[in-house]
């Protein structure tokens, strides 16, 4: 198997060895076809963070990495509904997880095909990183297909529902993206599936939270490392919490 170059997305759930054994430690380990079903037996399925990488890669980070934490460069995404918290206090619950479901589903399916992983799901936000454990050198533009390609799956989904609570208005997600050097291991001793932290991960969180609906916000280095995604896309000085210089953005708006 070879490192994905193309910015053409593979078709996510259809590997038939763990894209991220192979990746980390050239080990190829069946999850599709007869070969799998011996390891399904020891509990290695595949992962729900992507399927087309393994639960090796997502709860045995040290025997994969042989360290607990790792550096690598890699860029975050992060997604949220906007005006959720307003929504939640007007609409009944089974209707708020009707949604939730949506844009989790919408989203994850978005990542998947341009090989990021979802990290963490946070309710009505998410996290996804590109670049680890499946290697992608064009990991920034990658990402950036994924926040197009969510916000369009997310608004035929979200925009397909009724919301007598909302008259007159329509739900929409905000997405931030930042490029760089992250920590990425297991950071709790009572859990094993790895995570990334950093400063790369809180400007991502910053720059998400500063997004409004139908809004991709993307930084300056994610911006550098995939310029003919974003040549046509106006940039924002912004103040983020917890940063003091401001921070250029390129916004990229749905269409």
């Amino acid at each position: 198997m070879t490192t994905t170059s193309s910015m053409e997305p593979a078709r996510h759930g259809s590997a038939r060895i763990c894209r991220g054994c192979w990746d980390q430690m050239h080990m190829p380990i069946p999850i599709g076809g007869p070969l799998a079903l011996p390891f399904r037996a020891f509990g290695i399925t595949r992962s729900k963070m992507n399927p087309d990488i393994c639960t090796i890669c997502e709860r045995s980070f040290q025997y994969v990495k042989k360290q607990r934490q790792i550096t690598v460069d890699a860029t975050i995404l992060f997604a949220d509904i906007r005006g959720f918290t307003d929504l939640s206090e007007r609409i009944e619950a089974v209707q708020l997880s009707e949604i939730v479901s949506l844009f989790q589903d919408r989203c994850a399916q978005a990542i998947w095909a341009h090989d990021g992983i979802v990290n963490k799901q946070m309710g009505d936000g998410l996290m996804a990183i590109f670049n680890f454990p499946i290697v992608r050198n064009d990991h920034a533009g990658a990402a950036i297909l994924a926040a197009l390609e969510i916000q369009r799956n997310c608004a035929t989904a979200l925009n397909g529902l009724t919301l007598e609570a909302l008259p007159g208005r329509t739900l929409g997600v905000g997405v931030g993206i930042h490029s760089g050097q992250v920590q990425i291991g297991e950071f709790s001793s009572f859990r094993s599936d790895f995570t990334a932290i950093g400063g790369v991960v809180n400007q991502a969180a910053r720059l998400e939270s500063q997004a409004a609906a139908g809004e991709i916000l993307i930084s300056a280095e994610t911006t550098a490392k995939a310029p003919a995604l974003t040549a046509d896309a106006e940039t924002r000085m912004l103040a983020l919490k917890g940063i003091e210089q401001p921070v250029q953005a390129s916004v990229l708006v749905k269409r």
